[in-house]
């Protein structure tokens, strides 16, 4: 199940952004109304309250209907749709985390039971395809975050990423599914899952004990970001989902920064959940500096591969 607070970050995407992917042309805070044969902009589009309703049909409600509606999805699968176009995680793993893994507490992370995953990590075909081939990262980072992989029993390849608090304790881990398609997306195949109690804040902590007095420090948003960055040359952090922001993280980051005067850099995707995670993260590090992605790179993992085919050719 998809717990509340997730469905919240849901419903609170922009209403008409939702209905742009959906196909509708929005003017004006109006489109034709997908609902009934429509000559003329019926469906209105309420920004304030984000809700829509048609004043000839009477169809109305929320993002999560608007896509139900129109795609003929039921209550979970229309969710999904929406949390794979942003930057919103949705889903935590209950009974596929893992072939061995099996919680006492399902709300406690057995980071001991875990570790053993990471001691020597393993990279699958799918793996070293999605890292080396298609994202071109640097396999030194990828030894150093200690990223591994495995594979279900229903053949399904899995990325798994280990997440470590600044003293590089197992506090978490990231599982993507490798061999995620939005058509044939299904409940016990999801992009992401979590173990439960897996804390994921904040991605690649322990590179704050790296830092001097006054380095500089992107933050990245998702781990595939934060790998780009680090394959770049420089020192990164990512945060996986403005959803899995906690208090607690932004406070360490103060933390850090009063205490070694960081500055702190980010590359804010090209979309709404993008924009607000940087004004949420400037609120608290009023020193964080904006860069802009060049045109054709919705993140910065595009702009880094874009950077790798030209130094490629040349």
């Amino acid at each position: 199940m998809i717990d509340r607070y997730q469905i919240q970050k849901l419903r609170d995407l922009p209403i008409e952004g939702v209905a742009q992917r959906l196909g509708l042309d929005v003017r004006h805070h109006r489109s034709l109304c997908p609902f009934h044969d429509d000559r003329h902009p019926s469906l209105t589009f309420d920004v304030r309250h984000n809700r829509y309703r048609c004043f000839v049909c009477g169809e109305h409600g929320g993002n999560v209907d608007l896509v139900m509606k129109i795609l003929g999805m039921k209550f979970q699968e229309a969710c999904r749709w929406l949390a794979d176009g942003t930057n919103v995680i949705i889903e935590e793993e209950r009974k596929y985390a893992h072939p061995l893994s099996k919680d006492k507490d399902e709300n406690t992370f057995d980071s001991v039971r875990y570790q053993r995953y990471f001691q020597y990590p393993w990279l699958s075909e799918a793996a070293n395809r999605f890292l080396f081939m298609e994202r071109r990262l640097d396999a030194r980072v990828i030894h150093w975050c200690r990223v591994t992989s495995w594979r279900d029993k229903g053949g399904t390849n899995w990325l798994q990423t280990p997440y470590y608090d600044v003293e590089g304790k197992l506090i978490g881990i990231q599982n993507r599914n490798l061999d995620y398609r939005k058509e044939t997306a299904t409940e016990d195949k999801p992009r992401f899952r979590f173990p439960r109690g897996s804390c994921c804040s904040i991605y690649n902590l322990p590179i704050l004990k790296m830092l001097h007095t006054g380095d500089s420090l992107f933050i990245t948003e998702g781990c595939s970001d934060c790998w780009a960055m680090l394959s770049s040359g420089h020192k990164a952090i990512a945060i996986p989902s403005a959803t899995l922001l906690k208090a607690s993280g932004v406070k360490l980051l103060e933390e850090w920064n009063d205490k070694l005067k960081i500055t702190f850099h980010m590359f804010p995707d090209q979309d709404e959940p993008g924009e607000r995670l940087f004004l949420q993260l400037r609120d608290a590090l009023p020193n964080l500096t904006r860069h802009q992605l060049p045109p054709g790179c919705k993140d910065f993992s595009d702009y880094y591969m874009a950077q790798k085919k030209v130094v490629q050719k040349t």
